[in-house]
């Protein structure tokens, strides 16, 4: 993503119905904001100020997971982000995993809610 401010997915979000926010060990944090509506994702947001790769790789998982069930939205993989080319595959595979295992944290809050 060269221009991270026309990204409409980038920013965070007053009143998500979920979120999680995750530290990876490189130093960068993920945080992702979900509106789910009848166990879709209505809306998505992320949020980071890591690296290129980190910013480009939750653009990735946000752009496939806006509009999916909960159920398909478990079906995005950090390999099918690094293998889309929307981030380095060598220095840019951290940050896959950091992006989908903080929107899995996301949908856990969801989920586990009472």
């Amino acid at each position: 993503m060269n221009d991270i401010q026309a990204d409409a997915f980038f920013g965070r979000m007053n009143d998500p119905t979920a979120s999680a926010a995750v530290k990876g060990l490189c130093g960068d944090e993920m945080e992702f904001h979900l509106v789910i509506r009848d166990d879709r994702i209505d809306d998505i947001r992320y949020y980071t100020e890591g690296c290129g790769n980190t910013r480009s790789c939750g653009h990735a998982v946000a752009r496939r997971a806006k509009g999916r069930s909960i159920t398909d939205a478990l079906s995005i993989s950090a390999g099918e982000i690094i293998r889309s080319g929307e981030c380095n595959p060598e220095a840019g595979r951290h940050c896959a995993i950091l992006a989908v295992t903080t929107f899995y944290r996301a949908i856990a809050d969801y989920l586990l809610k009472p």
